[in-house]
């Protein structure tokens, strides 16, 4: 019985160590991280985003335009390299 008084005392003394609110019904609050954090910050200046050109309609047409020739034009040299390759395959058969 002795251990289990002792027990019950120090976990007792432990929990009253934890907090050191007198008021159980009181939330916890941040105020303790960001008071501090918001004071070291303050004399920094504002983070200001980066302004980045906005493409006009015309701009973004003509990018357009030249990604559509662009495609054409692989499309095209894709379709040379196969009747190349189809043109080797038939002159590797007529060797044989």
């Amino acid at each position: 019985m002795k251990k289990f008084a002792f027990v019950a005392a120090t976990a007792a003394f432990a929990l009253a160590a934890c907090g050191d609110t007198t008021d159980a019904s009181e939330e916890a609050v941040a105020d303790t991280v960001e008071v501090p954090a918001d004071e070291a910050m303050a004399d920094l200046p504002e983070p200001v985003a980066v302004a980045e050109p906005e493409m006009t309609d015309e701009e973004a047409e003509a990018t357009m335009n030249v990604t559509e020739e662009e495609a054409e034009t692989a499309a095209d040299e894709a379709m040379d390299a196969v009747g190349a390759a189809e043109a080797a395959m038939a002159e590797m058969e007529a060797a044989e």
